[in-house]
Protein backbone atom coordinates (compact mmCIF):
# COMPACT_ATOMS: atom_id res chain seq x y z
CA UNK A 1 0.00 0.00 0.00
CA UNK A 2 1.26 3.68 -0.91
CA UNK A 3 2.03 5.84 1.49
CA UNK A 4 -0.94 8.36 1.06
CA UNK A 5 -3.46 5.15 1.12
CA UNK A 6 -1.62 4.47 4.96
CA UNK A 7 -1.87 8.09 5.60
CA UNK A 8 -5.75 7.77 5.20
CA UNK A 9 -6.54 4.93 7.19
CA UNK A 10 -4.01 6.64 10.02
CA UNK A 11 -6.66 9.73 9.61
CA UNK A 12 -10.10 7.99 9.45
CA UNK A 13 -8.88 4.99 12.28
CA UNK A 14 -6.78 6.90 14.94
CA UNK A 15 -8.07 10.44 14.55
CA UNK A 16 -11.33 10.14 13.45
CA UNK A 17 -11.00 12.81 10.73
CA UNK A 18 -13.61 14.37 9.29
CA UNK A 19 -14.58 16.08 6.01
CA UNK A 20 -13.84 20.30 5.99
CA UNK A 21 -12.08 19.86 9.13
CA UNK A 22 -8.54 22.15 9.53
CA UNK A 23 -5.92 19.41 9.54
CA UNK A 24 -2.49 20.36 9.57
CA UNK A 25 0.97 18.39 8.86
CA UNK A 26 3.75 19.35 10.71
CA UNK A 27 6.93 17.86 9.46
CA UNK A 28 11.04 18.97 8.81
CA UNK A 29 13.38 18.49 5.80
CA UNK A 30 14.04 15.14 6.96
CA UNK A 31 10.56 13.52 6.98
CA UNK A 32 9.34 15.39 4.60
CA UNK A 33 8.37 12.47 2.02
CA UNK A 34 5.76 11.46 5.44
CA UNK A 35 4.43 14.34 5.98
CA UNK A 36 3.63 15.20 2.35
CA UNK A 37 1.78 11.44 2.35
CA UNK A 38 -0.27 12.75 5.07
CA UNK A 39 -1.17 16.08 3.27
CA UNK A 40 -2.38 14.82 -0.04
CA UNK A 41 -4.45 11.97 2.06
CA UNK A 42 -5.74 14.81 4.01
CA UNK A 43 -6.71 16.80 0.73
CA UNK A 44 -8.22 13.61 -0.45
CA UNK A 45 -10.80 12.99 2.87
CA UNK A 46 -11.57 16.28 2.31
CA UNK A 47 -10.12 18.21 4.61
CA UNK A 48 -8.47 21.81 4.88
CA UNK A 49 -5.27 20.37 4.50
CA UNK A 50 -1.99 22.21 5.31
CA UNK A 51 1.40 21.56 5.11
CA UNK A 52 4.33 23.07 7.37
CA UNK A 53 7.97 22.28 7.37
CA UNK A 54 10.45 23.70 9.43
CA UNK A 55 14.05 22.56 9.41
CA UNK A 56 15.20 20.19 11.74
CA UNK A 57 15.60 20.54 15.56
CA UNK A 58 18.47 20.42 17.83
CA UNK A 59 17.20 17.64 20.46
CA UNK A 60 13.49 16.22 21.13
CA UNK A 61 11.96 18.32 23.18
CA UNK A 62 13.43 21.62 21.54
CA UNK A 63 10.23 24.51 20.55
CA UNK A 64 8.82 25.38 17.00
CA UNK A 65 8.94 28.60 15.88
CA UNK A 66 6.16 30.65 17.04
CA UNK A 67 4.63 30.52 13.65
CA UNK A 68 4.53 26.91 13.65
CA UNK A 69 2.64 27.25 17.33
CA UNK A 70 0.19 29.74 16.40
CA UNK A 71 -0.71 27.18 13.73
CA UNK A 72 -0.91 23.98 15.93
CA UNK A 73 -3.19 25.93 18.71
CA UNK A 74 -5.72 27.26 15.53
CA UNK A 75 -5.88 23.67 13.81
CA UNK A 76 -8.77 20.79 14.53
CA UNK A 77 -5.97 18.15 14.22
CA UNK A 78 -2.24 18.15 13.84
CA UNK A 79 -0.10 15.46 12.57
CA UNK A 80 3.67 15.76 13.39
CA UNK A 81 6.04 13.43 11.56
CA UNK A 82 9.85 15.17 12.55
CA UNK A 83 13.11 13.44 12.77
CA UNK A 84 13.28 15.43 16.77
CA UNK A 85 9.65 15.20 19.08
CA UNK A 86 7.86 18.10 19.53
CA UNK A 87 5.47 15.27 22.02
CA UNK A 88 6.84 17.50 25.16
CA UNK A 89 6.50 21.16 23.91
CA UNK A 90 4.73 23.77 25.31
CA UNK A 91 3.37 23.87 21.66
CA UNK A 92 2.09 20.38 21.93
CA UNK A 93 0.50 21.77 25.86
CA UNK A 94 -1.25 24.82 24.40
CA UNK A 95 -2.54 23.01 21.03
CA UNK A 96 -4.18 20.53 23.84
CA UNK A 97 -5.75 22.62 25.76
CA UNK A 98 -7.25 24.87 22.38
CA UNK A 99 -9.01 21.65 21.70
CA UNK A 100 -6.80 19.99 18.97
CA UNK A 101 -6.27 16.51 18.50
CA UNK A 102 -2.54 15.81 17.74
CA UNK A 103 -0.59 13.04 16.74
CA UNK A 104 3.13 12.71 17.10
CA UNK A 105 6.19 10.85 15.08
CA UNK A 106 9.34 11.74 15.95
CA UNK A 107 11.61 9.47 13.95
CA UNK A 108 9.12 7.84 11.89
CA UNK A 109 10.64 6.14 9.09
CA UNK A 110 8.82 5.14 5.82
CA UNK A 111 9.30 1.45 6.74
CA UNK A 112 7.82 2.54 10.47
CA UNK A 113 4.61 4.12 9.23
CA UNK A 114 3.66 0.81 6.78
CA UNK A 115 4.17 -2.04 9.18
CA UNK A 116 5.58 -2.74 12.95
CA UNK A 117 3.16 -0.85 15.53
CA UNK A 118 1.21 0.74 12.94
CA UNK A 119 -0.83 -2.37 12.01
CA UNK A 120 -1.38 -3.50 15.63
CA UNK A 121 -5.03 -3.49 17.04
CA UNK A 122 -5.67 -0.36 18.17
CA UNK A 123 -9.04 -1.50 19.74
CA UNK A 124 -6.56 -4.07 21.87
CA UNK A 125 -3.96 -1.43 22.58
CA UNK A 126 -6.33 1.16 23.87
CA UNK A 127 -8.05 -1.75 26.26
CA UNK A 128 -4.61 -2.46 27.62
CA UNK A 129 -3.50 1.01 28.00
CA UNK A 130 -6.45 2.48 29.75
CA UNK A 131 -6.13 -0.22 32.45
CA UNK A 132 -2.69 0.60 32.81
CA UNK A 133 -3.84 3.91 33.43
CA UNK A 134 -6.33 3.64 35.87
CA UNK A 135 -3.20 1.43 38.05
CA UNK A 136 -0.90 4.07 37.72
CA UNK A 137 -3.84 7.40 38.65
CA UNK A 138 -4.12 5.09 42.17
CA UNK A 139 -0.63 3.94 42.41
CA UNK A 140 1.85 5.87 45.27
CA UNK A 141 4.92 4.12 44.22
CA UNK A 142 6.66 2.15 41.05
CA UNK A 143 9.68 -0.44 41.41
CA UNK A 144 11.53 -1.50 39.03
CA UNK A 145 13.63 -4.44 38.83
CA UNK A 146 16.29 -5.84 36.61
CA UNK A 147 19.72 -7.44 36.42
CA UNK A 148 19.50 -7.64 40.65
CA UNK A 149 19.36 -3.62 39.71
CA UNK A 150 16.26 -1.65 41.71
CA UNK A 151 14.72 1.68 41.41
CA UNK A 152 11.41 3.05 43.08
CA UNK A 153 9.74 6.16 41.83
CA UNK A 154 7.27 8.54 43.62
CA UNK A 155 4.14 8.83 41.99
CA UNK A 156 2.21 10.43 44.66
CA UNK A 157 -0.69 12.83 43.13
CA UNK A 158 0.81 12.61 39.53
CA UNK A 159 -1.66 11.54 36.65
CA UNK A 160 -1.31 8.17 34.40
CA UNK A 161 -1.72 9.09 31.02
CA UNK A 162 -2.75 6.56 28.29
CA UNK A 163 -1.59 7.06 24.59
CA UNK A 164 -2.90 4.04 22.90
CA UNK A 165 -2.86 5.72 19.55
CA UNK A 166 -6.40 6.44 19.05
CA UNK A 167 -7.04 10.33 19.42
CA UNK A 168 -10.41 10.89 18.40
CA UNK A 169 -12.04 13.42 21.09
CA UNK A 170 -10.57 16.91 20.90
CA UNK A 171 -7.92 17.57 23.08
CA UNK A 172 -6.77 14.01 23.01
CA UNK A 173 -3.08 13.88 22.09
CA UNK A 174 -0.01 11.39 21.98
CA UNK A 175 2.21 9.48 19.60
CA UNK A 176 1.91 7.84 16.25
CA UNK A 177 2.36 4.81 16.21
CA UNK A 178 1.46 4.03 19.73
CA UNK A 179 0.75 2.33 22.63
CA UNK A 180 2.01 3.18 26.33
CA UNK A 181 0.58 4.04 29.43
CA UNK A 182 2.81 7.06 31.58
CA UNK A 183 3.61 9.19 34.29
CA UNK A 184 5.90 11.65 35.02
CA UNK A 185 7.23 10.87 39.11
CA UNK A 186 8.21 13.58 41.35
CA UNK A 187 11.25 15.23 40.66
CA UNK A 188 12.71 14.41 43.85
CA UNK A 189 11.22 11.21 44.28
CA UNK A 190 13.05 8.35 42.30
CA UNK A 191 15.96 6.68 44.12
CA UNK A 192 18.00 3.72 42.75
CA UNK A 193 19.84 2.10 40.04
CA UNK A 194 18.70 0.15 36.31
CA UNK A 195 19.90 -1.23 32.97
CA UNK A 196 18.52 0.22 30.09
CA UNK A 197 19.27 -2.60 27.30
CA UNK A 198 16.54 -1.67 24.34
CA UNK A 199 17.15 1.85 23.53
CA UNK A 200 18.19 5.09 24.05
CA UNK A 201 17.73 8.22 22.73
CA UNK A 202 20.63 9.82 21.20
CA UNK A 203 22.09 6.69 20.60
CA UNK A 204 19.60 4.16 19.35
CA UNK A 205 19.36 0.60 19.47
CA UNK A 206 21.45 -0.51 22.50
CA UNK A 207 24.30 -3.64 21.57
CA UNK A 208 25.11 -3.51 25.65
CA UNK A 209 23.20 -2.27 28.63
CA UNK A 210 23.73 1.62 30.03
CA UNK A 211 24.34 1.82 33.76
CA UNK A 212 21.95 4.68 35.35
CA UNK A 213 22.36 6.13 39.14
CA UNK A 214 19.55 8.23 40.26
CA UNK A 215 19.11 10.16 43.49
CA UNK A 216 17.23 12.32 44.40
CA UNK A 217 15.29 12.08 41.27
CA UNK A 218 18.60 13.34 39.56
CA UNK A 219 21.02 11.73 37.38
CA UNK A 220 24.28 11.02 39.16
CA UNK A 221 26.35 8.52 36.13
CA UNK A 222 25.55 6.72 32.89
CA UNK A 223 28.01 4.33 32.27
CA UNK A 224 28.42 1.95 29.21
CA UNK A 225 29.26 1.66 25.46
CA UNK A 226 28.43 5.30 23.75
CA UNK A 227 27.36 6.51 27.07
CA UNK A 228 29.74 9.72 26.33
CA UNK A 229 26.80 10.56 23.51
CA UNK A 230 24.76 11.03 26.33
CA UNK A 231 26.75 14.64 27.87
CA UNK A 232 23.23 16.93 27.22
CA UNK A 233 21.86 14.85 30.09
CA UNK A 234 25.03 16.72 32.63
CA UNK A 235 24.65 20.21 30.95
CA UNK A 236 22.15 21.53 34.02
CA UNK A 237 19.93 19.82 36.58
CA UNK A 238 16.86 20.05 34.52
CA UNK A 239 17.95 18.02 31.55
CA UNK A 240 19.37 15.43 34.45
CA UNK A 241 15.72 15.05 36.19
CA UNK A 242 13.86 12.19 35.67
CA UNK A 243 10.72 12.73 34.15
CA UNK A 244 8.96 9.59 33.06
CA UNK A 245 7.94 6.31 33.63
CA UNK A 246 6.02 4.58 30.69
CA UNK A 247 4.69 1.03 29.97
CA UNK A 248 5.04 -0.26 26.39
CA UNK A 249 1.32 -2.08 25.03
CA UNK A 250 1.29 -2.55 21.77
CA UNK A 251 2.24 -6.10 20.91
CA UNK A 252 2.71 -5.48 17.35
CA UNK A 253 5.41 -2.51 18.08
CA UNK A 254 9.41 -3.79 16.99
CA UNK A 255 12.42 -2.76 18.66
CA UNK A 256 14.19 -1.21 15.57
CA UNK A 257 16.59 1.72 17.19
CA UNK A 258 13.92 4.66 16.44
CA UNK A 259 12.41 5.60 20.03
CA UNK A 260 8.99 5.99 18.98
CA UNK A 261 8.34 2.40 18.34
CA UNK A 262 10.67 0.75 20.83
CA UNK A 263 9.18 2.24 23.31
CA UNK A 264 6.11 1.07 22.74
CA UNK A 265 6.84 -2.46 22.51
CA UNK A 266 5.14 -4.83 24.68
CA UNK A 267 6.00 -5.50 28.14
CA UNK A 268 8.73 -3.29 28.27
CA UNK A 269 9.58 0.20 30.67
CA UNK A 270 11.13 2.93 29.95
CA UNK A 271 12.19 5.97 31.87
CA UNK A 272 13.10 9.38 30.71
CA UNK A 273 14.97 11.97 32.06
CA UNK A 274 14.40 16.09 31.25
CA UNK A 275 10.90 17.77 30.12
CA UNK A 276 7.44 16.38 31.96
CA UNK A 277 5.39 19.18 31.55
CA UNK A 278 3.29 18.44 29.15
CA UNK A 279 2.08 15.47 30.99
CA UNK A 280 1.80 16.64 34.35
CA UNK A 281 5.14 17.59 35.83
CA UNK A 282 7.10 20.91 36.77
CA UNK A 283 10.99 20.32 35.00
CA UNK A 284 11.24 22.44 31.68
CA UNK A 285 14.13 20.58 30.16
CA UNK A 286 16.28 21.57 27.00
CA UNK A 287 15.52 17.28 26.09
CA UNK A 288 13.46 14.36 26.79
CA UNK A 289 15.44 11.57 26.82
CA UNK A 290 14.49 8.36 26.71
CA UNK A 291 15.61 4.86 27.96
CA UNK A 292 13.89 1.60 26.96
CA UNK A 293 14.56 -1.44 29.52
CA UNK A 294 13.31 -4.76 28.09
CA UNK A 295 11.97 -7.97 29.90
CA UNK A 296 12.13 -6.07 33.37
CA UNK A 297 9.58 -6.53 36.72
CA UNK A 298 7.38 -3.78 37.46
CA UNK A 299 5.26 -3.70 40.50
CA UNK A 300 2.94 -0.46 41.06
CA UNK A 301 2.43 0.02 44.63
CA UNK A 302 2.34 -3.83 45.66
CA UNK A 303 0.17 -4.78 42.96
CA UNK A 304 2.80 -7.29 40.21
CA UNK A 305 2.31 -5.91 36.59
CA UNK A 306 4.89 -7.22 34.38
CA UNK A 307 7.15 -10.39 35.73
CA UNK A 308 10.41 -10.60 32.90
CA UNK A 309 8.24 -8.60 30.37
CA UNK A 310 5.21 -10.71 30.91
CA UNK A 311 2.03 -8.97 31.96
CA UNK A 312 0.39 -10.19 34.95
CA UNK A 313 -2.53 -8.32 34.44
Amino acid sequence: MELKEIAKNVMIKCMAVKPEENVLILTDDVKRKIGEALYEGAKELGCEAMLMVMKERTVSGEEPPKTVAAAMKAADVVLCPTAQSVTHTNAKIEAQKAGARVATMPGISEEMFSRGAMTADYDEVLRLTTRLTEILNEAKTATVLKNGYKITLNLEGRPGIPSPGVYREKGQCGNLPSGEAYIAPLEDGVNGEFDADGSMVGIGKLDSPLHFVVKDGKLESVTGDKSEMLDILFQNDRNRTVAELGIGTNEAAILNGIILEDEKVYGTVHIAFGTNTSFGGINKADCHMDAVILKPTLYLDSLLVIRDGEFML
